[in-house]
C-alpha cells in the first residue's frame, strides 16, 4: 500500500486507513453484529479499498480480535487506576458505567457479544475475550485485597459475574440493570470487608 492509494470515494487514503478500518468495525459490530457485517460494507464505511483492508488484516477474524484488543487494553484503567478513590470506591465505580448509544443504555459487553456470535471457542477473538474476563476478575480481586476483603479472589469472581450479568440483562430486557447490580455489589462488598459496614464511604 502507498500513502497515495485512492479509496472508494476517489479521495486519497494513507496512513490513517488502519485506524479507520478499526473504527468502522467497532461501530458496525456494535450496531448490527459481527456476522451481519460484511467486508464490503466495512470498507465502504471506513472509506478504504478491500485491497487496503486485507493489507492491514489478513481476514475478518483477525480484525475482530484486534477490535477486542483495542476496546479496553488497560482493563478498566479509568476505574482501577484512579488515585482519588479508595479501593472500596473503585470496586463500586466499576458498576457506574456511562450510558451510550441511541437508546441511552449501557452497551452490551463486546467480549460477551463477540463470543456469543462466533460460536467458536478457538477463534482468536474468543480466546482474547476469555483472557480479558480473567484479567478483569483479577483486577477486581487485587482491588478487593487492597480494600481488606477476607477472600478477595471470591469477591473478585462474584463482582465479575455480577458485571457480566448486568450487561447481558440490560440488552435482553432493554432496561438498564447496572443500578440494581451496584446495590447488590454494595452488599457483597460490605459482607466481604469486615470494617466496611461500620465505615460506609460514598462514591
Amino acid at each position: 500500500m502507498t500513502q497515495l492509494e485512492k479509496g472508494p470515494s476517489g479521495q486519497r487514503r494513507g496512513r490513517g486507513a488502519r485506524e479507520r478500518i478499526i473504527g468502522a468495525s467497532r461501530q458496525l459490530f456494535r450496531d448490527q453484529g459481527i456476522n451481519r457485517t460484511g467486508m464490503d460494507q466495512l470498507c465502504e464505511v471506513a472509506q478504504v479499498s478491500k485491497r487496503t483492508a486485507y493489507q492491514h488484516f489478513a481476514n475478518k477474524d483477525e480484525l475482530v480480535a484486534e477490535c477486542l484488543r483495542r476496546f479496553d487494553p488497560g482493563v478498566m484503567s479509568a476505574v482501577f487506576d484512579r488515585p482519588d478513590l479508595t479501593p472500596r470506591q473503585r470496586l463500586l465505580a466499576a458498576f457506574q458505567l456511562p450510558a451510550s448509544g441511541t437508546d441511552e443504555l449501557t452497551p452490551m459487553c463486546p467480549y460477551i457479544a463477540a463470543t456469543v456470535e462466533l460460536h467458536d471457542p478457538q477463534h482468536p477473538a474468543s480466546q482474547f475475550a476469555r483472557d480479558y474476563k480473567r484479567a478483569l476478575a483479577a483486577r477486581l480481586a487485587d482491588t478487593a485485597r487492597d480494600a481488606g476483603a477476607v477472600n478477595p479472589e471470591q469477591l473478585g469472581e462474584q463482582l465479575a459475574l455480577l458485571l457480566d450479568g448486568a450487561a447481558a440483562r440490560t440488552r435482553v430486557l432493554n432496561a438498564e440493570s447496572f443500578p440494581t447490580a451496584a446495590a447488590i455489589a454494595t452488599v457483597l462488598i460490605d459482607n466481604a470487608i469486615p470494617e466496611a459496614a461500620g465505615h460506609q464511604q460514598t462514591t
